[in-house]
């Protein structure tokens, strides 16, 4: 349960995403952040805060451990729209995190992915990528490189 420990404390953030997440051949645009994140109950949930301070936006998220079913979910919510998005849900293995859940995006059903991978004492990378056609095929649409203030 202790899998996001290794995320508190303040974050620079490279960040890269397409102009259009759902097209793999979109340009792709690169932009600055700034994270804190916080550990709660024994390690069993993590939250952090993000800012965009070039695009204007900032969001949120909260992780919440399950120890019976050994997953997590992972909730997000932006500042924009005041609005909390579906869950994505998974674990880690292998120090690896994949995390799946069912949202929209564009006015398409989508199935999205984050993974968290490569992460070490003071960096870390998260990925985002949407499925239109049931996991068959993905794009990686959001890219984060994290390093420790």
């Amino acid at each position: 349960m202790n899998d996001f420990d290794f995320l508190a404390g303040d974050w620079d953030v490279a960040n890269r995403w397409r102009m259009d997440f759902l097209d793999e051949k979109s340009e792709w645009e690169e932009f600055p952040a700034v994270g804190r994140a916080s550990r709660h109950f024994e390690g069993a949930a993590s939250f952090d805060e993000i800012e965009f301070p070039t695009k204007g936006f900032a969001g949120l998220t909260l992780r919440l451990y399950d120890p019976a079913r050994e997953e997590w979910s992972l909730y997000w919510a932006s500042r924009r729209t005041g609005t909390l998005f579906p869950p994505v849900v998974g674990r880690f293995t292998g120090g690896r995190g994949e995390f799946y859940g069912d949202d929209a995006h564009a006015g398409k059903e989508i199935r999205a992915r984050f993974v968290w991978s490569d992460i070490t004492a003071d960096s870390a990378r998260w990925e985002q990528a949407f499925s239109v056609d049931g996991e068959k095929t993905w794009v990686t649409n959001w890219i984060m490189e994290l390093t420790r203030r």
